[in-house]
């Protein structure tokens, strides 16, 4: 359902007071409401339970020309891939910045990035109702930088998964109710720099990012999501980079979170789209790509339509990064975009259907 221009106007106004009416959005219409839920909320069954639409992007920050985007009027930081992201019932990216406006560097790495509180505006306005910040730049300025982000996080009241205080709190899975459905969603990272996996990886005592390397810690966080939800996603940053086909760890961890009783599996990192589709009863995409990002390349958004367990439906709306922006295909080059994204599956070993 699209948002009305008005209420998008109320509900992306770059105030910390709008960023935390997370629990009355006012930019969202009745159908698009999600309530936070616990294991003491009645459960509907499965003939009350309606069906619901979930939207996954890829990669996002808002460092070159997106910062110039970020610091004049955040709500149209995303352009037109805003309205497909919206018309979803719930919609996720991977946030791939610290947020914060200090911090140092962290030591050697090439590429770092961070952006200001305002970032969760922008995304809000698009339409986006979670992100992960699990990732191998969550973290970019070490420890202070992980404190401001926290305390942003914190403060906006935006839902952020796979970053934390500690690994409870960074394994701890974002909650919502949509159409009966009880979704949860978990964030971990397979990728992080090896000088860094120690003093990013959150444990029992330390703050940082929920680490898919320690296996069996996010496959118990699974099983114990599966016990109490409808539907559990894990969202991973994994793969390796400018690959199209999934590498033997996506490949092995894969099946594993199956198992524990993931349903949906969707990720991104390697700055190109891989394939989708079905391991079993759970989906699974290796590769959502580039999504707000400088430089040209291939985007999209990937919606899903789930019932319970079940995934119904996949769409895949290819867009083509323009300006650090992706903007939706049309005609002739929407269609030839979409057989291409379907040709991605044939070296992952999953199924259409």
């Amino acid at each position: 359902m699209r948002h009305r221009p008005a209420l998008l106007a109320l509900a992306v106004a770059v105030t910390v007071a709008a960023c935390s009416a997370a629990q009355s959005d006012p930019d969202k219409s009745p159908a698009r409401k999600s309530m936070p839920t616990s294991p003491e909320v009645p459960t509907k069954t499965a003939a009350e339970r309606e069906p619901y639409t979930i939207s996954f992007g890829g990669d996002v920050h808002f460092e070159g020309v997106l910062r110039a985007r970020l610091d004049g009027d955040p709500r149209t930081a995303f352009g037109p891939i805003a309205r497909v992201l919206s018309r979803a019932d719930l919609a996720m990216v991977n946030l791939e910045t610290a947020i914060t406006t200090g911090g140092t560097k962290a030591p050697g790495k090439q590429f770092t990035f961070r952006a200001p509180i305002t970032a969760f505006s922008a995304l809000k306005a698009a339409g986006i109702d979670v992100v992960s910040m699990a990732n191998n730049h969550g973290m970019d300025y070490m420890q202070t930088g992980l404190t401001d982000s926290l305390a942003a996080i914190k403060r906006s009241k935006y839902p952020v998964v796979g970053i934390g205080r500690n690994a409870a709190a960074a394994y701890k899975p974002w909650r919502t109710t949509v159409n009966g459905n009880r979704v949860s969603i978990i964030g971990a990272t397979q990728v992080l720099d090896a000088e860094f996996i120690q003093a990013w990886t959150a444990t029992d005592t330390q703050g940082g990012l929920a680490s898919a390397k320690n296996e069996e810690r996010l496959i118990q966080e699974v099983r114990k999501a599966r016990r109490t939800s409808d539907t559990v996603i894990v969202y991973l940053h994994w793969g390796t980079e400018r690959m199209t086909c999934p590498n033997p760890a996506q490949r092995s961890l894969a099946p594993k979170l199956a198992k524990a009783g993931a349903d949906v599996i969707v990720g991104g990192h390697a700055h190109v789209l891989l394939g989708s589709g079905y391991l079993g009863r759970s989906y699974v995409n290796y590769g959502l790509g580039n999504f707000l990002w400088y430089g040209n390349s291939p985007s999209g958004v990937l919606t899903l339509t789930i019932n319970g367990r079940k995934v119904i439906k996949d769409q895949w709306t290819p867009a083509s990064i323009q300006g650090g922006t992706p903007i939706p295909l049309t005609g002739t080059a929407r269609t030839q975009a979409v057989t291409s994204w379907k040709a991605l599956r044939s070296c992952t070993g999953l199924s259409a259907r």
